[in-house]
């Protein structure tokens, strides 16, 4: 029999009874029972009830193990009395009865608690994380992490795509985020950056004729933490195919997202045919990008119904073209004191308030409209915009005025709050959808000019003709993103391939030819040798892994987060570097004053 374990803390069943069996694992807890010691054992694979009595030549070692032990234990399997079986475990119809008992290694006392799901301090979760990961949920969704990176390598391979890595020590690149540097030891003064993406490899990848590519891939962006994003590094689904449009690899993605979701989903229903949604339309409708469409509230523009009206704010704002009023209808929200919640709440976030109108059945029986707006454009126009929305006794609207471009984010915030609120959101779903037509640039308030907006690799509409006969701040490009819930989970673009298409996209960024070329040397290089066309994506497999779990935050299923600060405080990093280590990278520390 094997020192350690003849099987796991899982297998044992009543077909095991009668056999002397080994098992190695964590007390889980100990009870004692008028002289009977009862262990539960727990290792990965479950948990299994043994019992030490007071002829065991392992009472005397049982009587000293606490919770979190780790022991081997050697006894025979019994039959536990109809009485004490537990069919909610697996193990629930066995026991057993230990003659030996080996603490394998013991625990000082524990720092933070493993048994249940308390909510601990963060602090101390992160220090003792090896402690944290042993806590059932913690461990559950671990588990559930690499089954489902495991199942999506699987779909790839299914679906003819080839896995390759990509190097890590790269050269900078501009992926909208900052690059962790790497010095270089023997070029003196020199970088490498840690990849934000394999982009410029997986194009080169496609260039050298590698016609379906995937990677489990690392990416490193030194950004700001927060709730869906980690500093430090992150994992995604990364992939590229030659000779495609991007209606190609939206069908070829579908498939693979929508499986993984349904694999994982525990039953909950999973959207068959995501839609496509425009940018433009996306912000209109939902305020965001990545709309959670679980919410059954789309915005209208009603401005026409607040035009030359008795409500003089939005009358005189309308007056200058570009300024619209958008309606944020909410079912069911038709009470005033719903409604001043809502307003409170938009002062909390820096407005001045939220107009709102709800509608109520009069004495007669006929609707109307209440609140200080109806008052101000009277039954008419609030008739129209209730009949626009079509709203009923009981709902309310809420409005938003300015210029779309600035307000359109707090709309947004407007329709996700209302939905909240009400209870409108059916959270045992997955909602999925694609948002195309992303816009190819933007303009930099910063630095007064124009820059890319998302991707610069990606293909501009019309290709070279629209960037030459098109305004840059109105040209789209072949540019998507995959959205879940109100959580963008990838993003991704059919690649501008042609030399001369990249260095005029760039010159219109900013970026001479003698930069692209310093920059981009490889790609620009590259394109000028038969290039295909081609386009691919990245899924991000950390916010799918923290969705499937049903988590709003990235640490519940990363193994070793760092902390808000971007420190590691199990392992003490980032840590200070050494006299010598800074003399063989040839480096001089510069550092801010205290």
């Amino acid at each position: 029999m094997h020192p350690y374990r003849s099987h796991t803390c899982g297998d044992l069943r009543e077909s095991h009874v009668g056999e002397t069996v080994r098992l190695s694992g964590w007390v889980h807890r100990v009870r004692d029972h008028g002289g009977l010691l009862f262990i539960d054992l727990r290792d990965q694979y479950g948990l299994t009830q043994v019992v030490a009595d007071p002829d065991s030549p392992a009472f005397a070692d049982a009587e000293k193990v606490r919770g979190e032990w780790c022991i081997m234990i050697e006894g025979e399997v019994k039959a536990r009395t109809e009485e004490t079986i537990n069919d909610g475990l697996p193990t629930g119809r066995i026991e057993i009865f230990i003659n030996k008992l080996d603490v394998l290694g013991a625990s000082k006392e524990l720092p933070m608690p493993v048994f249940g799901e308390p909510d601990y301090p963060e602090d101390i979760r992160l220090k003792y994380r090896f402690l944290d990961l042993r806590r059932e949920t913690m461990h559950a969704n671990m588990i559930k992490r690499t089954q489902i990176i495991t199942a999506a390598r699987r779909r790839m391979n299914e679906i003819g795509f080839n896995e390759f890595q990509t190097p890590i020590l790269a050269a900078s690149s501009p992926e909208g985020a900052r690059d962790y540097l790497v010095p270089s030891r023997i070029h003196p003064g020199k970088f490498y950056a840690l990849p934000q993406a394999p982009q410029q490899f997986k194009q080169l990848l496609m260039i050298a004729g590698f016609d379906k590519y995937f990677q489990v891939a690392p990416c490193f962006r030194d950004e700001d933490p927060r709730a869906d994003r980690l500093p430090g590094e992150f994992y995604q689904l990364d992939l590229e195919m030659s000779f495609v449009e991007q209606e190609d690899v939206l069908r070829t993605m579908e498939p693979v997202i929508r499986g993984l979701f349904e694999e994982f989903a525990d039953g909950k229903p999973v959207t068959q045919t995501f839609t496509r949604i425009p940018y433009a339309e996306s912000l209109r409708k939902y305020g965001s990008d990545k709309p959670d469409l679980r919410i059954p509230i789309e915005m209208q523009d009603v401005s026409d119904h607040f035009r030359g009206s008795g409500f003089k704010i939005f009358a005189r704002m309308l007056e200058d073209e570009q300024n619209e009023v958008w309606a944020v209808p909410a079912k069911t929200g038709g009470q005033r004191t719903f409604c001043d919640r809502m307003n409170s709440w938009a002062q909390g976030e820096g407005q001045p308030g939220l107009g709102y109108i709800f509608w109520r059945k009069a004495e007669d029986g006929t609707l109307e409209g209440a609140g200080p707006l109806a008052k101000n454009i009277g039954p008419e126009r609030t008739e129209a915009v209730r009949t626009q929305l079509g709203l009923d006794a009981g709902d309310a609207c809420f409005f938003v005025a300015g210029d779309p471009k600035k307000f359109y984010d707090f709309a947004g915030k407007a329709r996700v709050r209302a939905g909240e609120e009400l209870n409108l959101i059916d959270r045992d779903r997955f909602e999925l959808c694609w948002i195309v037509d992303f816009p190819m640039y933007e303009w930099n308030a910063d630095e007064e000019k124009v820059d890319f907006c998302h991707n610069p690799f990606s293909m501009p509409e019309g290709g070279l003709e629209g960037l030459e006969n098109t305004d840059p701040l109105e040209l789209n490009a072949a540019q998507y993103d995959i959205v879940c819930n109100g959580f963008e989970i990838g993003s991704g673009a059919i690649r501008n391939h042609k030399p001369e298409v990249m260095k005029k996209a760039f010159e219109i960024a900013g970026y001479s030819e003698d930069v692209l070329i310093e920059r981009f040397g490889g790609m620009y290089r590259a394109f000028q040798y038969g290039a295909p066309p081609h386009g691919g994506m990245a899924a991000g497999l950390d916010r799918i892994v923290m969705l499937l779990c049903g988590t709003p935050n990235l640490r519940e299923i990363t193994l070793f987060p760092m902390n808000q600060q971007a420190e590691d405080l199990l392992m003490g990093a980032p840590s200070e570097a050494t006299n010598q280590q800074l003399r063989d990278l040839h480096l001089r520390l510069n550092l801010p004053q205290k």
